[in-house]
């Protein structure tokens, strides 16, 4: 298959170079895809939320999470509930049955930077705090656990894992 390009020519658009890291800090976001997917292996799955900054310079800016919900690791597991109950006592949404409910629902995320396994800085999610209603602020909602720096994460749980901002 093919795609019919007539009319596009590279010689009069800059070329994309790549998304830079965001600063670490407070972000407020919403979800705005949501789709639950295999594990590489197969043995299980998980649940792939693509979050977009509403606010500030980072204004559009997307960040992956990846709840491992179904996986033959218990720690992976626990990580992802914790997660998805973190996300949803900040949205407000204690007991959803989908996850397009928690969609276009603000919330702050707390995004920090790290390197990942080739070296190259990439940004991670590190908790997840709900909006207060009257102040515009953020009270803190139950944050999920860390992965503790001498723990390997499971692949699949990485938020950001297959980020675009990656360098090559």
């Amino acid at each position: 298959m093919s795609a019919n390009l007539s009319g596009f020519n590279a010689g009069e658009i800059e070329p994309s170079l790549g998304f830079e890291i965001i600063p670490g800090g407070d972000y407020v976001a919403v979800i705005v895809e949501s789709e639950i997917k295999a594990t590489r292996a197969g043995d299980g799955s998980y649940l792939a939320l693509t979050f977009q900054i509403l606010e500030g310079s980072a204004k559009g800016r997307k960040l992956w999470a990846n709840l491992n919900l179904e996986n033959k690791n218990p720690t992976a597991v626990n990580i992802a509930k914790a997660e998805l109950s973190a996300i949803c006592r900040a949205v407000g949404i204690l007991t959803p049955k989908d996850s397009a409910e928690l969609h276009n629902k603000p919330l702050t995320l707390k995004v920090g930077v790290k390197p990942d396994q080739n070296g190259e800085e990439r940004n991670v999610i590190r908790a997840y705090k709900a909006l207060s209603a009257t102040s515009g602020q953020t009270v803190p909602a139950q944050s999920a656990k860390a992965v503790a720096p001498t723990e390997k994460a499971p692949e699949t749980r990485t938020a950001g894992s297959r980020a675009p901002w990656l360098k090559s």
